[in-house]
């Protein structure tokens, strides 16, 4: 009630609520006067006396001067009556609208000094709002933040991966898109029984700055080694499934009982790559995820009927979402020759669209669907252990937060087909073409023109290091049987030297080799330490084992005629065979798709 009812309903007139405070000087609004002043109790809140009188402080002058001139208050039970001489200051009336009392503040004045009291009890009752709601939002924070985490399944893969990245090294995560028919309404695709396989499968290699990754989709129907797979049990035992050679790659994923570590094994022993996680989806993800962002937005050069598919669509631009999503990124036979190769340039378009989506305006700036996106997302994943929690996930994404979609390039890996088919239904690996291509990923190279500021000023500041250690290069080779090399593992694999060693000796006649273990510090680069007069040898060893001239430091001192060489395999060593050098670009006939662009489906 405001202090005008509150006044008429007993009988007191507004003016009387306002007081004049002796301590501010200030006249103050009463909202609780429910009684005439002068019947007040000492004790009441508004009878007691002021904390300077009842601790015997010397009053104001304006104070005393009240205590001498006591005024009398209406009282609705008689006439005025005198205050007591031993009660507190009495109550002021203040002047009506309009008049000025001589001698006291204006109501304008009053006014200023009750408006500080007021915004001083709006600032208490507004940040108690915002302590609630602070509170609040960290208890519902937290508990969506829990509700996301049971939204993921998690599997262990074992030593499948690395069990986690380094900021500074590069990432590779593998995205397995399966078949399996689990989930409303994807009974009807057909094969619902089966465990599903790894239909789609991409590994996106980030690199190590962070500036650009590379998207490679290795198709489904590839001829290739599956080694042999230890996996988890429901019970908690372990069991390895023995390996199988000459196989389509899809069969890594749920035939027999694989687990995605054992596609992630297959993966490596592919393309010589170690995969740090996975991240697993179905027909689920396609839906929901297309729906959360609104759609997705796709171009076709010309018009799709596709029974098997249910993909019905006219030319031009269409935005897609839900059960159209998935009939667009499922198709066969709508597109080029009609082939799972087509199919799969086909989901590299759909989903750099969707990279497009996720990352525009319309998107991070709603939170509608942020929380869709967000849901949809970690309902739709299953990950291994050492990206098994949002806490993770968000680190993981912290990592990719700033990378420019026109440096995210998706390719696929070459094939050939099957040569030892009559009628064409399986691919094998086309080696001209893939060799430099997964080189180029090993060492970290992009397939994009990526501006690298940094990198620039650092080659030009070493530019007369490597050209010395170019001219290493040059120069006469010893031959195989005359190198003399120590071998040490200093960040390599598990087992490098020992198999470094082997290979050297049974295939390339380095027959003077020995492995003396583990280096007394890790290294992040391999290196190959040299006496001037051993350059031949370590010019030879460097061809060899595709060392580039940045893996060579020559000391000052000639070494003696049966000194070996240091050979430190660091971390960027991946097995032996596997040239280090790499190529700076990409054969043309590498099919590509640059994130940021669209591309119309023909």
């Amino acid at each position: 009630m405001d202090a005008q009812s509150r006044g008429r309903a007993e009988e007191i007139d507004p003016a009387d609520q306002w007081v004049l405070n002796p301590r501010t000087g200030n006249y103050e609004l009463q909202l609780d006067r429910s009684a005439p002043q002068g019947q007040r109790s000492a004790t009441s809140p508004r009878g007691r006396r002021s904390a300077g009188a009842r601790s015997g402080a010397p009053e104001s002058p304006q104070s005393a001067k009240s205590a001498k001139s006591p005024t009398s208050s209406k009282s609705p039970q008689g006439p005025k009556t005198p205050a007591p001489a031993d009660s507190p200051s009495p109550a002021v009336p203040g002047p009506r609208r309009g008049e000025t009392r001589p001698g006291r503040r204006t109501r304008r004045t009053r006014k200023s000094g009750s408006g500080n009291a007021r915004r001083r009890r709006l600032l208490v009752a507004t940040g108690g709002t915002l302590a609630f709601l602070l509170v609040g939002g960290s208890l519902g924070a937290y508990l969506y933040y829990n509700h996301l985490n049971g939204n993921l399944r998690v599997t262990d893969v074992g030593d499948a991966g690395t069990g986690g990245f380094k900021k500074d090294q590069p990432i590779n995560i593998l995205v397995i898109g399966t078949d399996k028919r689990s989930g409303a309404g994807n009974e009807g695709y057909g094969d619902s029984g089966s465990p599903g396989h790894a239909d789609t499968t991409i590994l996106f290699h980030v690199s190590r700055d962070r500036s650009n990754a590379t998207a490679l989709s290795i198709p489904r129907d590839l001829i290739t080694n599956i080694p042999a797979c230890p996996t988890k049990q429901p019970d908690g035992t372990m069991k390895t499934i023995p390996a199988q050679k000459g196989t389509r790659f899809n069969t890594s994923l749920g035939q027999e009982g694989r687990d995605p570590g054992c596609t992630m094994r297959t993966v490596k022993e592919l393309t010589g790559i170690t995969v740090d996680h996975f991240m697993m989806v179905d027909f689920n993800a396609v839906k929901v995820l297309s729906s959360a962002v609104g759609g997705v937005p796709v171009c076709l050069e010309k018009g799709v009927d596709d029974k098997d598919s249910k993909l019905k669509l006219g030319p031009g631009e269409h935005r897609l979402q839900g059960e159209q999503a998935l009939a667009f990124v499922r198709t066969r036979h709508a597109f080029g020759n009609e082939s799972d190769l087509d199919r799969i340039k086909t989901q590299q378009q759909f989903l750099s669209s969707m990279l497009r989506e996720m990352k525009s305006k319309e998107t991070l700036t709603s939170p509608k669907k942020f929380f869709s996106l967000a849901e949809a997302a970690t309902k739709s994943l299953t990950v291994d252990s050492g990206i098994g929690s949002i806490e993770k996930l968000t680190n993981l994404a912290g990592e990719l937060k700033d990378m420019n979609l026109k440096n995210v390039t998706f390719t696929t890996l070459p094939v050939l087909d099957n040569p030892a088919e009559k009628v064409k239904a399986t691919v094998v690996l086309d080696n001209a073409l893939a060799d430099p291509l997964l080189q180029m990923i090993r060492g970290d190279v992009s397939l994009t023109e990526v501006e690298k500021k940094e990198q620039a000023a650092k080659d030009a500041a070493d530019a007369e290091t490597r050209a010395r250690q170019e001219a290493l290069m040059q120069g006469p080779r010893a031959g195989a049987r005359d190198v003399r090399v120590d071998i040490y593992n200093g960040g390599g694999p598990a087992g490098s030297a020992s198999t470094t060693l082997t290979w050297l000796q049974t295939g390339k006649g380095v027959a003077k080799a020995s492995n003396l273990g583990n280096a007394p510090a890790k290294l992040d680069a391999t290196l190959l330490e040299f006496a001037p007069n051993q350059a031949d040898q370590a010019r030879a060893l460097a061809d060899i084992m595709g060392l580039p001239a940045s893996a060579l430091k020559v000391g000052t001192a000639d070494a003696g005629p049966r000194t070996a060489m240091k050979l430190t395999l660091g971390a960027d060593f991946k097995g032996a065979g596997i040239p280090m050098t790499a190529p700076q670009k990409a054969p043309d006939e590498i099919q590509r798709v640059e994130a940021d662009k669209a591309v119309c489906a023909k």
